[in-house]
């Protein structure tokens, strides 16, 4: 594993017709935009081949970028759900490729990374790419909003490392971390 003060993360938007990646590397001097891009799967006809085409994706990416750590982006329902475990399948076929790597993997749900990145779970995928382009200090094309999504699970992911309120959730309190970490409070 590379040093603590540089290393690289990969963020994946997973998906069985487009999957979103996104790379940063972080180092003392904050996160900083390395790659994105999008898996299009949609002319591919059988849901195992698009599973296998996943895993083959990502362990190439793996292999060309070497992160430390990889976050994904937790299925969520809606209203259909065959689309959760499409999404699922897609997300497992991704996690697979990296766990073989020996990465460690965390996940967020889609709402925790808008939340990191515009501090709205409701924010759009437009917003989220607006507010990765300012944090990046990069230019994004809207065509690719499945990879900023990517960006943001890489981007939020990194933030929780570096800020200890950023683990709770919207309903906790301070009272909250410090019943749960008694050893990160001095006493005057």
């Amino acid at each position: 594993m590379k040093s603590n003060l540089k290393k690289t993360i990969l963020g994946i938007d997973p998906g069985t017709n487009l999957l979103g990646y996104g790379v940063i590397s972080v180092d003392s001097q904050g996160p900083h935009f390395v790659d994105m891009g999008v898996f299009d799967l949609r002319k591919i006809k059988d849901p195992y081949e698009k599973l296998a085409n996943i895993n083959a994706g990502i362990e190439e990416l793996i292999a060309t970028y070497q992160p430390d750590e990889v976050a994904i982006e937790s299925p969520f329902y809606g209203k259909n759900a065959q689309v959760i475990l499409k999404l699922g399948r897609a997300q497992g076929a991704a996690i697979i490729a990296a766990v073989r790597q020996g990465i460690p993997v965390t996940e967020y749900a889609p709402r925790k990374a808008k939340i990191a990145i515009c501090g709205n779970g409701s924010a759009s995928k437009e917003q989220v790419s607006t507010m990765i382009q300012k944090s990046l200090g990069v230019v994004l094309s809207p065509k690719h909003l499945d990879a900023t999504d990517a960006l943001a699970i890489a981007l939020c992911h990194h933030y929780q490392h570096i800020s200890p309120m950023a683990q709770l959730s919207g309903h906790s309190s301070w009272e909250k971390f410090i019943k749960e970490n008694p050893d990160r409070v001095r006493k005057n």
